[in-house]
């Protein structure tokens, strides 16, 4: 079996430490693998796909928990509109220049999606591929539709401590940024068009027909107004998280796009 070197870091920015791990398999090819997590994601909520993902590809792959997410340092006040674009001038710019990444592929799953777009725009120049999975290009009614059903999950006894078990005393924080965001009237108009224009590089869009909190509208959108080429592929049978649900198939469909 492929041998890996795993790693963790401790990235510095204005408002905190960000907690970072990456695999590197031995004898690494490519340029390194980037992972940006959903709404309610951290480094530990990946599970086994970095590792896998390092197998499968050859590739280095670093994922990071956001300000306020996972081991990271807690967020000193709260997101506000913009913070999807804003995730390509701050964080993730401070883990390439901490760890010395210079040209990288990105790999988003749900908000993270969103975000990765926005990087893969900002650094058109340094990303040679861009994966999304289950991510959203706009507000659609049935995304707003499951936030409100996962919202009322969350406040069933006991639930919140499923969150705290990844996020700590930060968990709270966690879930209002996410529900409270999405459901306010300032985020109702919010779209990724003008960002996908600026993609260059390949693009990758996976999304499980399932999805309770999208469409396929969304990665048709990705795939219509992205400046790269791009392919889309759907997963039958498959709801929000392809890498948990469907794990060979999304590994598999990675591998071919890099090659």
């Amino acid at each position: 079996m492929m041998q890996l070197q795993v790693r963790q870091h401790w990235i510095a920015t204005a408002q905190g430490r960000l907690f970072a791990q990456d695999w590197t398999p031995q004898g690494e090819q490519g340029v390194p693998i980037i992972l940006l997590h959903d709404s309610l994601g951290c480094v530990a909520l990946w599970r086994e796909f970095p590792e896998r993902l390092a197998r499968a590809t050859g590739h280095r792959v670093i994922a990071y928990d956001r300000l306020g997410f996972g081991r990271s340092d807690g967020h000193p006040g709260q997101l506000r509109l913009g913070f999807v674009e804003a995730q390509a001038e701050q964080e993730f710019t401070a883990l390439r220049s901490q760890l010395g990444i210079d040209a990288f592929i990105v790999f988003g799953h749900s908000v993270g999606g969103g975000m990765a777009i926005s990087c893969a725009a900002r650094f058109a120049e340094h990303c040679q591929g861009l994966i999304t999975e289950s991510a959203q290009a706009f507000v659609e009614a049935r995304t707003l539709a499951g936030i409100r059903a996962a919202d009322r999950q969350f406040a069933e006894p006991g639930q919140i401590e499923r969150l705290s078990k990844y996020h700590g005393d930060k968990a709270r924080w966690v879930l209002r940024a996410w529900v409270d965001n999405w459901l306010s009237d300032a985020f109702a108009g919010w779209n990724l068009d003008a960002v996908l224009a600026q993609v260059r590089c390949p693009l990758l869009s996976l999304h499980g027909d399932l999805d309770e909190f999208g469409s396929d509208a969304h990665p048709r959108r990705f795939i219509a107004m992205a400046g790269g080429p791009s392919v889309m592929q759907m997963l039958p049978g498959c709801g929000h998280v392809p890498h948990r649900e469907h794990e060979d198939v999304v590994l598999s469909a990675v591998r071919q796009f890099l090659a």
